[in-house]
């Protein structure tokens, strides 16, 4: 017999992108336990884990603002026609025993990615359509609901990073602090290692690569909050045996043109989405991600697993496993970023990348959380 009744929240049940690889894995965690897992979701992608059941409850083709409230909406509905014994929100939902907050505040996400959209009027008219948009009232409505209003003695919230964390808090000074932890997101580290010399060799051989070249690696999909720009004119700063690789994102014709009006468009590989990621860090040198803004990005911590010494801006959450010397303070100093890398490149101590032990991290935090639950009301676990 199933132990307990859960349900998961979110828009999209699949394996591609971060938050949704997470809440894939947990609800598979859960349903091995034993568990009746319910994911509710507005569209479910592929086969479900074995014992966790879609239910999907779908959305409006009525533009985002519509879509996030109705879905919203839509989960509170099915909430109260079931008796779930834990629900554990991974989105923009406002009932929930768990809250993990994977992105942050709109508010601190708007102030810190202004940069990444240029300067002068290319900013301002961002920021007015950032100021009109139904979709940002929207989401600063659901988000007040989910940190402003009185929270149930049951109730956990669980930022991705310290970082995270900090930000809320000062979104929302009247959330109190001991309602807030902290679980860091943790690559497969058996995956993501350190690949042998051949492997590597074979890896760059199919690049074409030469043994001189210093490949340069980043990864992500808006390309312009991941500060690609940035990365293209430190490139340019670069010595000519220097390269860059990108994986991830849609859309490059932008920064291609960028490279090109610098000089360095046959040294910039646009590679897209990327199958193999452990075989895309294993062929390069250093790994860089100048973000504008990251909740605690998996590529550095990735990256870091494969032996890459991994540079970060001081706006990810992640950046805290990375060393300082290796912090951008400014996402777009493309000179720093420029000094960053080749003092990067040139170092030959790699210590190999160990998980912090004072860093809850992973799955397991958040199966002890639905346990503790379970026992304070009072349902056999």
């Amino acid at each position: 017999m199933p132990q307990a009744r859960i349900a998961l929240t979110m828009p999209r049940l699949g394996l591609y992108g971060g938050a949704e690889g997470f809440g894939w894995r947990l609800a598979e965690a859960l349903a091995a336990q034993g568990h009746a897992v319910d994911f509710l979701c507005a569209r479910a992608e592929g086969t479900p884990p074995a014992g966790v059941r879609p239910v999907v409850l779908g959305r409006p083709p009525l533009g985002r603002a519509l879509k996030n409230l109705w879905f919203a909406h839509a989960v509170e509905r099915r909430l109260a026609s079931e008796g779930y014994d834990v629900v554990i929100g991974l989105g923009r939902t406002w009932t929930q025993d768990i809250l993990r907050v994977g992105g942050g505040p709109q508010s601190v996400f708007n102030r810190l990615t202004e940069a990444a959209y240029g300067s002068g009027p290319a900013r301002l008219w961002k920021r007015l359509r950032r100021a009109l948009s139904p979709s940002s009232t929207v989401i600063s409505w659901l988000e007040a609901r989910q940190f402003d209003a009185p929270a149930s003695r049951h109730q956990r919230i669980v930022c991705v990073s310290d970082l995270v964390r900090d930000w809320l808090l000062e979104a929302h000074p009247a959330l109190d602090p001991a309602r807030v932890g902290v679980v860091y997101n943790r690559p497969d580290l058996d995956r993501f290692a350190p690949p042998s010399p051949e492997r590597r060799a074979e890896l760059r051989a199919a690049q074409g690569l030469a043994e001189a070249d210093v490949v340069v690696c980043t990864a992500g999909t808006n390309f312009a909050l991941k500060g690609v720009g940035t990365l293209i004119r430190a490139l340019a700063l670069l010595p000519p045996d220097f390269r860059l690789a990108v994986a991830g994102g849609r859309g490059p014709e932008r920064w291609i043109t960028l490279a090109r009006e610098l000089g360095v468009a046959d040294r910039v590989r646009f590679a897209g989405k990327v199958a193999d990621m452990p075989g895309f860090y294993g062929a390069a040198d250093v790994f860089a991600l100048p973000t504008f803004y990251d909740a605690c990005s998996n590529a550095v911590l990735e990256a870091l697993a494969c032996g890459l010494p991994s540079i970060s801006s001081s706006r990810n959450g992640s950046a805290v496993f990375v060393p300082g010397r290796h912090i951008l303070s400014d996402p777009a100093d493309a000179p720093g970023l420029a000094r960053l890398i080749r003092d990067a490149a040139a170092e030959k101590d790699r210590p190999a990348f160990a998980w912090p032990e004072d860093r809850p991290c992973g799955l397991a935090p958040y199966l002890e959380m639905v346990r503790d639950l379970l026992a304070a009301k009072g349902v056999r676990g």
